[in-house]
C-alpha cells in the first residue's frame, strides 16, 4: 500500500511539475483558464450588434435607414463607409442599389430585417468561435413611431432566433443616447417588460441568455457622459429595477461609461456621484473607440487606463469589460472626405493588439465594437474587398481576406481562454485552399 501511493504522489508532483513548465514560457498565459461554463459571461468575448440597416422594400417601410444620409441612398449619398460582401446572402433578400461596380453592374445590400440574414451573421459567429453579441436597442427609436418600434421587435426576433439557432449567446444592450429625463425610465422599463413577457430574456436558465453570476445580464450605454439630458438619479432607477423587480428583474446590471469615468475626466461627468452608480452595478464597460489611434497610443491607454480600471473594478467587486475596436472611418456619414480612414486598422494589427493588451491586463471578457457597423467603420463582418465605385468612396480590408476581423477575433477568444499562447504577434491567417 505505502509502494502505491508513493507511486501515486511521484506521479502527481511530476504531472503538476509538467502543467507548471507549460505555462511559464514567456509566450503563454501563467494565470489559470478561466470558466467556460454554459452562458455565463468569464472566458467570453462578444460584439455588439447594430442591426440597424434597412433597405427599401424590406417591408419596414424605413427606406435605406443607416445606408444612406437621411434614409437617401445613392453615389453621393451614402452613411457607410465600407460595403457588405453579398455572396452568402440569399438572393431574395438582396435589395439592388443605385450603386455599380466597375464592371456596371448594380450592387446589393441586406436588410437587418431578415432573419435569413441575421442567421446567416450568427452562423458566421459559431463558425469563428464568436461567443455571441449586446443586440443594441435605442431607447430614443423606440419613442419615434410604431414603424421604427415594430422594426426593432423584428430584428430583436431574428438575433434572439438566430442565437438559438446557432448556439450563441445573447445580451441586450439598452442605448440612452438621445432621451432625457421625461421619457428615459418609463420607456425602458415598458420595453423591458414586453420583451421579458414575450423571451423571457431575464431567465438565466436560458443557455442563450448571457449571465454573469448566475443572473441574466442587461446593459445600460450612456452612463456619465457628459452633456446628457438624462440623469444619474434615472440610472439609478433603472438599476434598481433591473436588480430588483420580483418579476422582470433579478438580473446584474452592465453600464456603459465614458473612456474618464474612473478619473471623471475626458469625455465623463465630473460628478463624483458617478462612482456611486457604478458601484450600484455589475460590470463596467468603458467606451474607447476613437480614444486612441495607433500601436504606440493605444499601448499608452493600457498603461494609463486599462490597468488602472481593472484594478479599481477588482477593489469594488465589479467586474471589467474593456472595448476593443479594429479601426474607424466616417467620411460618407459625415460628409468629409479628410476623415476616411481616420483610425487605420494597419491590417489588423490595431485590433491584435488591443486584444492582447487587454488580455495581458488579466481581463475575464472583451467587447468587439462592432460586429456589423459600416457606418463608423468599425466592423469585422465580411466585407466587400472590391467595392462599387463612383462618388462614394468605400474602405477595403486592405487586401485580407473578407473574413478576417471574424477569424482573428476567434483567435482572440482562443487566447482569453488560454487554448492558445498569449503573444503580441499577429496570429498567420491559415492558407485555404
Amino acid at each position: 500500500m505505502k509502494n502505491k501511493l508513493t507511486l501515486l504522489v511521484s506521479f502527481f508532483s511530476i504531472s503538476l511539475l509538467i502543467s507548471c513548465k507549460s505555462n511559464t514560457n514567456s509566450d503563454t498565459l501563467t494565470k489559470k483558464s478561466l470558466p467556460q461554463t454554459n452562458n455565463a459571461i468569464e472566458g467570453k468575448i462578444l460584439a455588439g450588434y447594430q442591426g440597424w440597416f434597412n433597405a427599401k422594400g424590406d417591408g419596414s417601410k424605413l427606406n435605406w435607414k443607416h445606408y444612406g444620409n437621411n434614409a437617401k441612398f445613392y453615389p453621393g449619398s451614402a452613411s457607410i463607409d465600407f460595403w457588405p460582401e453579398m455572396d452568402e446572402i440569399q438572393q431574395s433578400n438582396q435589395y439592388q442599389t443605385a450603386f455599380k461596380y466597375k464592371s456596371d453592374k448594380p450592387a446589393f445590400v441586406f436588410s437587418s430585417a431578415d432573419y435569413k440574414t441575421v442567421d446567416l451573421h450568427f452562423k458566421w459567429m459559431n463558425e469563428y468561435g464568436i461567443d455571441g453579441v449586446f443586440a443594441q436597442r435605442f431607447v430614443i427609436g423606440l419613442t419615434r413611431g410604431k414603424k421604427r418600434s415594430d422594426n426593432y421587435n423584428t430584428v430583436f426576433d431574428n438575433c434572439f432566433k438566430a442565437a438559438k439557432n446557432n448556439n450563441r449567446v445573447l445580451s441586450l444592450m439598452y442605448d440612452l443616447s438621445g432621451t432625457d429625463s421625461t421619457n428615459v425610465v418609463e420607456t425602458t422599463i415598458k420595453d423591458w417588460k414586453q420583451l421579458v413577457r414575450k423571451y423571457k430574456i431575464n431567465d438565466p436558465t436560458n443557455p442563450n441568455v448571457l449571465t454573469y453570476k448566475g443572473k441574466a445580464v442587461v446593459s445600460l450605454w450612456g452612463v456619465g457622459f457628459e452633456n446628457r439630458k438624462y440623469t444619474l438619479e434615472n440610472i439609478k432607477e433603472l438599476i434598481n429595477f433591473f436588480k430588483n423587480d420580483p418579476k422582470y428583474g433579478n438580473c446584474v446590471v452592465l453600464l456603459g461609461v465614458p473612456t474618464g469615468w474612473r478619473t471623471l475626466d475626458r469625455d465623463a461627468v465630473k460628478d463624483p456621484k458617478l462612482h456611486e452608480v457604478i458601484k450600484m452595478a455589475d460590470i463596467v464597460h468603458p467606451w474607447t473607440p476613437g480614444r486612441y489611434h495607433n500601436l504606440e497610443s493605444a499601448d499608452q491607454h493600457k498603461e494609463d487606463y486599462t490597468v488602472k480600471d481593472q484594478q479599481w473594478c477588482t477593489k469594488n467587486d465589479l467586474m471589467y469589460m474593456p472595448v476593443v475596436f479594429p479601426g474607424f472611418s466616417w467620411a460618407n456619414m459625415k460628409n468629409d472626405l479628410t476623415i476616411f480612414n481616420q483610425i487605420p486598422r494597419l491590417k489588423g494589427e490595431l485590433l491584435w493588439r488591443q486584444f492582447y493588451n487587454a488580455i495581458s491586463s488579466d481581463v475575464k471578457t472583451i467587447y468587439v465594437a462592432m460586429f456589423d457597423e459600416i457606418d463608423e467603420g468599425t466592423c469585422i463582418f465580411k466585407v466587400d474587398n472590391t467595392p462599387p465605385v463612383g462618388e462614394s468612396k468605400f474602405l477595403t480590408y486592405e487586401g485580407l481576406p473578407s473574413d478576417y476581423y471574424l477569424w482573428q477575433t476567434g483567435q482572440a477568444t482562443k487566447m482569453l481562454r488560454n487554448e492558445i499562447p498569449l503573444t503580441k504577434e499577429q496570429p498567420i491567417y491559415p492558407n485555404k485552399k
